[in-house]
């Protein structure tokens, strides 16, 4: 098992990640629920779950993962009854 807060690096703010908390009027708001972190770049998307889900004490539905030159993001869906909009500002994006 791996240290959790080292798997988060840290969220990665843009408008399109922004979008993605609360879902775009053009998907009738169906494709939010979503928040993007840096990760490390070795972690798997099992790791990211389970550090997601023990640090932040959310369910996940899901994680995408994509390597980018800032490094590896994870895009994580949050699962039905969790609230993205109000876990970002818990951890202090909004």
């Amino acid at each position: 098992m791996r240290d959790y807060h080292k798997i988060l690096l840290h969220p990665y703010v843009t408008e399109k990640s922004m979008n993605a908390i609360d879902g775009t009027p053009a998907q009738d708001l169906k494709d939010g629920n979503r928040i993007e972190f840096i990760v490390k770049r070795d972690a798997t998307k099992t790791e990211i779950k389970e550090a997601f889900e023990k640090t932040f004490k959310v369910k996940v539905a899901k994680v995408y993962t994509r390597i980018r030159k800032e490094g590896k993001h994870a895009i994580v869906k949050l699962a039905e009854g969790e609230d993205a909009k109000d876990l970002s500002m818990r951890i202090g994006i909004f």
